[in-house]
C-alpha cells in the first residue's frame, strides 16, 4: 500500500513590487511521501516568484511528465514550466521543447554547484531556460517555517526576496545562473 501525501494549507500573501503583483492565495499543497520540507518550501518559493491566478502546483514527484508548477494558457499550451531541485539534462531538454518558458530553482549546496558545473556548457543553447541557485542556508531556513497550516508573507523588491510567518523572517539568498534570451 502506497503512503499517502501529507496535506499542507497555506495562506500566502504576496507583494511583488518588481512585477507589480499583489495577491492573497489560499494554497493547498500535497507533500509527496519522499519529499522533504525543504523541497516543498522550495516549491512554495517558486510559486511566490511567479504568482498569478493561473499558476498551479502540478504532479512533480508523482508524475514524471509534469513539472513542480506550471502555467497553461486557455488552449492548454504550457506557458511556464517550473522545476525545483537538480533536474537531469534530458528532463530540461524535454521541458524546453514542451513549454514556452522553463525555470529551475536549484538548491542543495555543494551538490547544486557540481550539478551546475556539469550542466552549464550544455544548457547555453536552451534559449527559453532560466536557472537560479538558492543558497543552502536559505532553503534550510525556509524548511524551518514549515507547519501543517501556515500563514506566510512574501515580499519581493529590487531583487530581494523575504518570506516570513508571524515569528520569523527569511531573506532568501539566490543567484541567477542562466537567464533566457
Amino acid at each position: 500500500m502506497a503512503i499517502k501525501p501529507t496535506i499542507f494549507k497555506i495562506n500566502l500573501q504576496i507583494s511583488d513590487m518588481d512585477r507589480h503583483y499583489y495577491g492573497d492565495h489560499a494554497v493547498t499543497i500535497a507533500r509527496h511521501a519522499s519529499e522533504t520540507d525543504e523541497r516543498m518550501m522550495m516549491r512554495v518559493l517558486a510559486f511566490c516568484c511567479h504568482a498569478q491566478e493561473q499558476l498551479v502546483f502540478a504532479g512533480g514527484l508523482s508524475e514524471a511528465d509534469e513539472p513542480d508548477l506550471w502555467l497553461k494558457d486557455l488552449t492548454g499550451t504550457i506557458a511556464l514550466w517550473i522545476d525545483v531541485g537538480l533536474p537531469e539534462e534530458k528532463r530540461l531538454l524535454k521541458a524546453c521543447g514542451r513549454a514556452q518558458q522553463v525555470v529551475v530553482y536549484a538548491y542543495g549546496g555543494h551538490s547544486a554547484q557540481l550539478w551546475w558545473e556539469n550542466l552549464s556548457a550544455r544548457t547555453k543553447r536552451l534559449k527559453n531556460l532560466r536557472l537560479f541557485s538558492v543558497a543552502q542556508s536559505s532553503s534550510q531556513a525556509l524548511a524551518r517555517l514549515t507547519e501543517r497550516t501556515m500563514s506566510l508573507s512574501c515580499t519581493i523588491q529590487d531583487g530581494s526576496l523575504w518570506i516570513s510567518n508571524s515569528a520569523e523572517s527569511v531573506c532568501v539568498d539566490y543567484s541567477r545562473l542562466q537567464v533566457a534570451d
